[in-house]
């Protein structure tokens, strides 16, 4: 279906793909795996014709359909949200807008005298319209947009009110709409709940064209592919199973490559020996010169590829008092939206509290007034004694100085610090070499938010309060982090979609209510999330196995 035979790609002086080759076939759901830079962006652009291999050759189907869903979001405005989905579904949702434009035609007296045309010209469209499936897009696009979170008031209001976030659902939605051949889906779950994820894999599990997608969340990988494709030092190889068996598989192929590695140094050396043994011997020169050429035509094995993940220890925080905070008749509204009523809860020292819940039951709202960021409208938060907090949400970008390196940035953060240290702090969140170097304005977003958690992490708090603190991090400083959290002498309260990190470390869990948060009483559960998902049946709030 598509394919890449012996690409070649380099920016400047970085080499992306060397001799690379791979295939994706009808109907396979391939996983893109890589260190960041490996070139995984670089793959999807060449599929969609955004840019080009130097070398080599990278060959589509003539009629073949593609839908590309990526991280930068164009600009929306001027539509429902529902319109703008539908803009997506490639020609059934060209003739819908047309279908629309030409009905406003039929009515514009300043067009009378086209009224013949318009009549001809919409008998063609709606036929067209009728023959794809047109008059079932709208019902398909309303179950799409409900599937990804969103309500009916959001889907028939203006797209251009949303914010970013939401925006990304759009976009998905659009894609998925769409139903084209190939999906290329760069970090699908980044703007999504739980809720949404679980509904995104069973769509994307029944969908039929070929899947080829990034993902930082190891069950979605798991539960969604049957094929992990892993760019890495130019080459790309593809393992057939889950991103389970892909590392498993890994592991085994570079323990076999560095048992071989060493029994063929072993056999160099001791060739070498032996040349130099007898290097100025007549009666061995000809033995000597024999070996010399048959070393030279040894293929050297090359010591496995490792990618470092530099283990974050943290330092021990000192101790707070046993109540972190104490939430009592907490009453908070937005217009005639009510999120908290009356809601009460007491955090003590050393619980990791999970907090669940449907989008706008007010779980950002709840991180938000205990960290001080946001004020109920009634009732009272209390924070104990010898508290030192560290909250991590999106707006904690914003305090970064973008003239300022990642070094320089810490350096200021940490004066009393030596560079060795702070050095090590940024290899654990995976800046290495000289990506300590780089200018804070030329960081994606993904990269700010692990040198915010660095930041925060490294003089550590004792109480944390973490919104979606995962959603940038590939999976290995994903994994880093979760198992340094597990060594955490303090409190936490978290919100995540991430199920690696809720069953990591919630300890445990507060399931807001419905979607106005007095639907239903908030759930305490005074368990682990693991034990609250096998008590209760369900991963996320609705959704039952």
């Amino acid at each position: 279906m598509i394919s890449f035979s012996s690409i070649n790609k380099q920016y400047g002086k970085q080499l992306i793909f060397v001799d690379a080759s791979f295939q994706l076939n009808p109907g396979e759901k391939v996983g893109l795996v890589g260190p960041n830079g490996a070139g995984k962006t670089t793959l999807f652009r060449m599929v969609v014709g955004e840019e080009f291999p130097d070398e080599g050759e990278v060959s589509l189907p003539k009629k073949l359909t593609v839908g590309y869903f990526r991280q930068d979001v164009e600009e929306m405005a001027g539509r429902s949200v529902l319109d703008e989905a539908i803009a997506g579904s490639g020609r059934v949702g060209d003739l819908h807008h047309e279908l629309e434009a030409l009905q406003h035609a039929m009515g514009d007296l300043q067009r009378a005298g086209e009224l013949d045309q318009i009549l001809a010209r919409f008998g063609e469209v709606q036929e067209e319209y009728d023959h794809l499936g047109g008059y079932s897009l709208e019902a398909q696009a309303r179950e799409v947009l409900h599937g990804l979170g969103f309500k009916d008031d959001q889907i028939d209001g203006d797209v251009g009110a949303l914010s970013g976030g939401w925006k990304m659902r759009v976009a998905l939605a659009r894609v998925l709409l769409g139903r084209p051949d190939v999906l290329l889906m760069d970090e699908p779950t980044n703007h999504l709940d739980i809720e949404s994820i679980i509904w995104l894999e069973q769509f994307l599990k029944s969908y039929q064209g070929a899947l080829l997608m990034t993902s930082h969340d190891r069950e979605f990988m798991n539960r969604v592919v049957s094929k992990i494709a892993e760019i890495d030092a130019g080459e790309i190889t593809v393992y057939s199973g889950n991103y389970d068996f892909y590392e498993r598989e890994r592991a085994i192929r570079e323990a076999n490559q560095q048992a071989a590695f060493a029994r063929q140094q072993a056999m160099l050396a001791k060739e070498q020996r032996f040349i130099e043994r007898f290097r100025t011997h007549a009666a061995k020169a000809a033995q000597v010169q024999s070996r010399i050429k048959a070393l030279d035509k040894i293929e050297k094995i090359e010591l496995p590829k490792r990618r470092q993940t530099v283990k974050f220890e943290f330092r021990v925080p000192p101790r707070s008092g046993d109540q972190v905070a104490v939430i009592e008749n907490l009453h908070k509204s937005y217009g005639s939206r009510v999120i908290y009523q009356g809601f009460n809860l007491t955090v003590r020292r050393g619980e990791r509290w999970a907090v669940m819940g449907k989008n706008g039951a007010g779980k950002t709202t709840l991180l938000k007034m205990i960290a001080g960021a946001g004020e109920p409208d009634a009732g009272s938060v209390r924070l104990g004694a010898s508290l030192i907090m560290g909250y991590f949400a999106q707006q904690s970008l914003d305090v970064l100085d973008g003239d300022l390196t990642i070094i320089e940035q810490l350096q200021k953060d940490f004066p009393q610090d030596g560079l060795g240290s702070l050095r090590t702090l940024a290899g654990a969140f995976q800046f290495s070499g000289d990506d300590v170097d780089k200018r804070i304005r030329a960081l994606s977003g993904g990269e700010k938010s692990r040198l915010a958690m660095a930041r925060m992490l490294y003089n550590p708090p004792n109480f944390l309060v973490l919104d979606e603190p995962t959603n940038h991090l590939d999976l290995a400083t994903k994994e880093m982090l979760v198992e340094a959290l597990k060594e955490f002498e303090g409190t936490m309260i978290f919100v995540s979609h991430d199920r690696t990190f809720l069953r990591g470390l919630g300890s445990r869990v507060l399931e807001l209510g419905g979607e106005s948060g007095v639907d239903r009483e908030p759930v305490v559960y005074p368990g682990s999330y693991v034990e609250y998902v096998q008590k209760l049946g369900h991963e996320a709030p609705g959704i039952y196995c």
